[in-house]
Formats: C-alpha cells, structure tokens, sequence
C-alpha cells in the first residue's frame, strides 16, 4: 500500500475536518484551493444550476465524506461519497479495512456497448420486416456512424451493431423492437444514442415500410456487466456460514432482495452523486438486472470458498460516464473525479461495483452478529441529540447517555434524547442555583 495514502487512512474518522482537509491536500487528493472551496461550504452561486434545470431557487445539499482503507486491484482510492445516511461512510470503511487485511478485491468489466431502441408498435409482418432490417444493417452502422457517432469513432467506439426483437403485444400481434448496440467509449452515452436513434427512424421507415413509433436508449444494459469480486481468506467458520445463509436468503427471496440491494446501493448512490453521474438510471438498469429471470434477486452472492475462505460477487450493469454532463461541469463533481483518479468510465463503473459489495458485507456482517441496530443506532445518536435541540455543547454529554441507553435497553429514539437533553438542563439548572 502506497505508505501516504495509509497515513490517512489511519484515524482518518478521529480527525476534524479541517485535520481531513490538510491530509487529503498532504497525499494529492486536494489541492490548496479545493479544500478552501470545501472549507467554505462548496457551490453558492446559484448561476450554476440555472443551467442545469428550470425554476431554480437554491441548493439541496448532502454531506459530503470520503471513504478510506480500499484497495482495488492492487491500487488504493480515496472514495468520495455524497449522502445522509448515518453509518454509510462508517461501515463500508470499516470493513474495506477488514478485507485489507486479510483479502483482496478485484473487479472487471464483461462487454462494451450500451443499447438504443427503436420500436414499432404495429408491424404486419415481422419476419419480412426482420429481413428487410438485417439486409441493410451494415449500411445503417455505417451512416450512423458517419452523421452521428463520429467523434465516438475516433475514439474507438461507435455503433457496433443491430438487432431485432419480437415483442409480443398480447393481443395476438407483435411489436418489433430495434437494438442499437454502441459503444460509449467514457461517456455515459445517452445522449449520442438517442441521437443515433432518432436519426435511424427514416431510414428504417424508407426500408421496412413499418412506422417507428419511439426511439429511447435502455437503461436496462445487459450487454455491459460490470463484476466485483471479494474474496476473504480467513474467517471464522461460523461468521462465513451465516454471511453464505443470508445471502441465499436473498438469493431466494424477493421482499429481503429488495432490502438487500437497497444496502448495496447504499454504497453505490453516493458515488454517483458525488461525481455527477445519473444514478437514476443507475438504480433501474440493476433492478431490472435482478429481475432479469423473472424473480427479483440479489445482485450480490455470497459463498464459502472451501477454503476457510469467503468469496462475495458483485454482477450487474454499471453504466456510468467521466466525460459530458454535470461530471465535467460541477465543480464538487469535477473535484471529486480528480479525487477518485480513476483514468476511464470502466475503471470508475468498476470502483462503485466494489463499494457497493463490500457495503453489502458490512451490512450482512452486522445483521448476523450484532444485529442492525446496535452499530446503526450508535452513530444515530448525534442526529437525536440534533433533533432534540441539543446545542454544540451538550452533544457528546447527551450523545453519550443515549449510548448508555442503548447499551441496556438495545433501542433508542428520540424521546430518550428529548429525555435526556431536559436532565441534562435541569442538572446544570440545579447546579447553578446552589453553587458550592
């Protein structure tokens, strides 16, 4: 490991901010004006955002915070993340370092192109259309890569090919559906595809004689999975079985599948938030993923490797771009990426893929030791302290009576710091009317 990058992440989460800041700046994940743009709270203008949507009146912002300790095949990453949910950051950082120590975590990318639709809602005759299609896909490509995608050209990607479906429209009759298979090289590339497609409805209209009804991109990319790969070395038995049993558990069953993935994303959304990505569309192409075989599933597995080891999997489309959009117009996105240093749309797809697994242990881990709350609810305490109205001062007296609670008890709410607070209040009250 590199020996700066593992001087922060040593106590990095004791440190104040502006102890964090100085560190990041230490190793190169800042620059001095970066951390003063963070120091002063990040985007105020909002000139920015007017032109990004309409109606503009202000920023939503989240907290910002970097996740440490990861090392993914081979290189270590300073992980920024976007969010506000507590623990989130605390867990996954927590249990990269436990896969450091005694594991490892590798990753690819299967396949390349991203996918365009062009339906037809009513063809007559699909298998004449189909012939007529194919007979003149080569040509298609070839204009649309001309007239189009030709700057995707130039770096390698571009249209790469063309299919049919039929898709039955259950009334008896079929809908033909276009593929339009593309390589987006580092941008996400909606855009460009659905400029290819709205460009391929003449044509397909002049060859076909059908009517092009829509033309869309898919969000839905099972032509470009992306696969994570953890693998344990040494772990108790019994923690390993339980992982494997929880896993199959949402493997099998989709109300804790949903729940599950849910937790996977938890590591994944903040990323693409931070760096400006859609992850929107993000979330849909996964869900549909796991739905693929017609049962909504865990994107994640996990296993005994026979070993004394586990091994967790990560598979579905991660379609993410580092060029184009609020990536490259943002400056916290802009900032962010240059954090991340990843070199390709690839290589980030990749990173987010890991994050989201190894969340997915921290958050598996926990529910079959601890239980979730325990941990959860442990960090929760400086939200209820907030929430009760705790001013900066009594949070850690207030923060550390609820944990004293928690301890006995196993659950808090926000009753007990209202509680608490009011204690707190009428001590000091007490104290002062009766000085020693």
């Amino acid at each position: 490991m590199n020996k700066e990058l593992q001087g922060i992440f040593k106590g990095f989460s004791k440190l104040s901010k502006e102890e964090r800041l100085q560190a990041l700046q230490e190793v190169g994940a800042l620059t001095s004006s970066e951390a003063d743009y963070l120091s002063r709270g990040g985007l105020k203008d909002t000139t920015l955002g007017e032109k990004f949507i309409e109606n503009v009146i202000g920023y939503f912002q989240l907290p910002l915070g970097v996740a440490t300790n990861f090392n993914i095949d081979g290189k270590d990453f300073v992980i920024p993340m976007a969010v506000e949910e507590t623990s989130i950051v605390a867990a996954v950082c927590k249990s990269a370092k436990w896969i450091r120590e005694t594991g490892s975590i590798t990753t690819e990318v299967v396949g390349s192109d991203i996918i365009g639709q062009i339906q037809c809602a009513k063809v007559k005759d699909f298998a004449k259309f189909e012939k007529q299609l194919l007979s003149q896909k080569n040509f298609m490509i070839e204009i649309a890569n001309r007239e189009v995608a030709f700057g995707l050209v130039r770096r390698g990607g571009g249209v790469k090919d063309i299919q049919v479906r039929r898709v039955p429209r259950g009334d008896g009759t079929d809908m033909a559906v276009v593929h339009v298979l593309m390589d987006p090289c580092d941008a996400m590339g909606a855009n460009i595809m659905n400029q290819v497609c709205e460009f391929l409805k003449e044509p397909i209209e002049q060859f076909t004689s059908e009517k092009v009804t829509m033309c869309i991109l898919s969000n839905l990319v099972d032509s470009k999975i992306t696969r994570a790969v953890v693998h344990i070395k040494t772990i108790d038995a019994d923690l390993a079985e339980k992982i494997e049993e929880a896993s199959l558990f949402a493997q099998q069953d989709p109300y804790r599948a949903a729940t599950n993935n849910k937790g996977v994303l938890n590591g994944i959304d903040p990323i693409l938030i931070a760096t400006g990505n859609d992850w929107r569309a993000v979330e849909a192409g996964i869900h549909a993923y796991a739905a693929r075989d017609g049962q909504y599933r865990s994107i994640t597995r996990w296993f005994r490797d026979g070993e004394g080891g586990l091994k967790g999997v990560f598979e579905a489309p991660l379609i993410v771009g580092t060029v184009g959009g609020v990536t490259t117009l943002h400056p916290t996105a802009m900032m962010c990426m240059k954090m991340l240093g990843t070199k390709s749309a690839n290589e980030l797809s990749r990173v987010i893929a890991a994050v989201g697994l190894v969340q997915n242990l921290g958050a598996l881990k926990a529910l079959t030791t601890v239980g979730i709350i325990e941990g959860h609810m442990k960090l929760h305490t400086k939200n209820l302290a907030l929430g009760a109205g705790a001013e900066e001062r009594e949070i850690p007296m207030v923060q550390k009576k609820l944990e004293e609670i928690l301890a006995v008890r196993k659950r808090i709410s926000l009753s007990n710091a209202i509680d608490v607070l009011k204690e707190l209040r009428d001590s000091a009250t007490r104290a002062s009317s009766h000085p020693q």
